[in-house]
C-alpha cells in the first residue's frame, strides 16, 4: 500500500481537557479519510486519561508537562518521535510547544494555523499554514485537514467510557436510587472568572426538579468537594453529591445524564461529545469560539455582553479571579434554557 493511502500522522494537541475533546473530530475525520493510516497523538498526562482507548487513535505519546525545560528530555523526545517516521504533523494547538514537537518529529508536512490562531513560534515551525475562517474551535480545527483533501467532514467525537468506569457509575446510580434520568450539574471551572456561584446551582436544582421532575447530581473532582457540598446544601433536598470521579468516570456519568449544566470547562465539552443535552453558562469566554457545539444545546450569558470579532480576537480576556459577570446570571435564566431543551426534545 502506498504511503499516501496510509500516512503516518501525528496530532499535537497537548492540553487542556476541553481542547482535547474539541480536537477529537479531527482524529475521527482522519480515520474516515485514511482508514489505514497510523494515527498518533502527543499529549500531557491529564489529557491521556481521557483519550485512552479511543477507537480512532492508534497510539498515545504521553509527555511530561514540563518536557521543554530539559535539553536532555527534548533530545530523547526527538529520538522517540522520529522512530515513528511521521509523514504529517497536525498542530491544532499552534503554539510554540506543540509546533516544536511537530518539528522534532521530522514530519515533512507540518500543518498549523496562521495568525491570529497560530501564535508564538508556531507560524515559523509549521510549514503549511492554514487560515482559519470559522470562529468555533470544532469546525475551525477541521479546517486543518483541507491540505489533506478533507473538506466539510461530519463532526464526530466517538467518546465512550471504559467498562470499569461504566460499572462504577452504574453501581453508584443504583445505590443512590437514580434510574429514570437526572441533571448533571458541574460546579467546577478552570479559573474563578468562569465559576458560577454554588448557591445558584442549588437554586437551579430546585427549579429543574419543579419544572422537569429531574433530580440533580452535583459533579466535582479533587478540591471541589466543599463547593459541591455547598451547592447541594442550597438545593432544598433536590440535589445529591456525585462520587469523586476521574475523567473516564465523568464520561460515564455524563452519558447517563438527561441534561448537563456547567460553565466553559472540559466537563461541558465531554457531555456534548457523548450526546447529552447541555446548557453552557458563559461569562468571560466567547461562546462563538468555545460554546457547546451543535444546535441541540443552549448558551446563557451575562446581560449586555458584547463579544469582539472572534476571528480577530479569539482568545478572550485570559484567566481572572473576578467572576462578576457570572454572578450577574440568575438561576431563573439558566432554568429557562433548560426548559427550552425540554420543549425541543418533546
Amino acid at each position: 500500500m502506498e504511503r499516501s493511502q496510509a500516512p503516518r500522522i501525528l496530532i499535537t494537541r497537548l492540553s487542556a481537557i476541553g481542547d482535547c475533546v474539541l480536537t477529537l473530530p479531527v482524529a475521527c475525520a482522519l480515520r474516515r479519510q485514511f482508514p489505514d493510516a497510523m494515527l498518533a497523538w502527543v499529549v500531557e498526562p491529564a489529557g491521556a486519561q481521557l483519550l485512552r482507548g479511543h477507537p480512532c487513535i492508534d497510539e498515545l505519546i504521553i509527555i511530561d508537562k514540563r518536557w521543554y525545560k530539559s535539553p536532555s528530555v527534548i533530545w530523547d523526545l526527538r529520538r522517540r518521535l522520529r522512530s515513528y517516521q511521521f509523514d504529517i504533523a497536525l498542530d491544532p494547538q499552534s503554539l510554540s510547544k506543540s509546533s516544536l514537537l511537530g518539528w522534532l518529529s521530522g514530519a515533512a508536512r507540518r500543518i498549523g494555523f496562521s495568525p491570529p490562531f497560530g501564535r508564538e513560534l508556531a507560524p515559523w515551525l509549521n510549514n503549511e499554514p492554514v487560515t482559519r475562517t470559522n470562529s468555533h474551535v470544532v469546525p475551525g480545527n477541521l479546517q486543518l485537514l483541507a491540505p489533506l483533501g478533507v473538506t466539510s467532514p461530519d463532526v464526530q467525537f466517538r467518546l465512550t467510557a471504559e467498562p470499569a468506569a461504566e460499572a462504577k457509575i452504574d453501581g453508584w446510580l443504583e445505590q443512590a436510587g437514580i434510574s429514570s434520568g437526572f441533571a448533571l450539574l458541574n460546579i467546577g471551572a478552570s479559573c474563578d472568572a468562569r465559576r458560577w456561584p454554588e448557591e445558584r446551582f442549588g437554586a437551579l436544582a430546585t427549579l429543574i426538579e419543579r419544572r422537569r421532575g429531574l433530580r440533580s447530581v452535583v459533579a466535582w473532582a479533587g478540591q471541589e468537594r466543599a463547593a459541591a457540598e455547598r451547592a447541594v446544601a442550597a438545593s432544598a433536598g433536590n440535589a445529591i453529591l456525585a462520587p469523586d470521579t476521574n475523567l473516564q468516570e465523568l464520561v460515564a456519568i455524563s452519558q447517563r445524564a438527561k441534561l448537563f449544566v456547567g460553565s466553559d470547562t472540559g466537563p461541558l465539552h465531554i457531555a456534548v461529545a457523548v450526546g447529552t443535552q447541555c446548557v453552557g453558562i458563559y461569562g468571560v469566554t466567547n461562546p462563538a469560539v468555545s460554546g457547546p457545539y451543535g444546535a441541540r444545546h443552549r448558551i446563557v450569558t451575562g446581560p449586555e455582553i458584547e463579544w469582539p470579532d472572534a476571528l480577530k480576537q479569539p482568545f478572550g480576556k485570559g484567566r481572572s479571579d473576578d467572576n462578576g459577570i457570572m454572578r450577574m446570571i440568575p438561576a431563573t435564566s439558566v432554568a429557562l434554557a433548560c426548559d427550552e431543551l425540554s420543549s425541543a426534545a418533546a
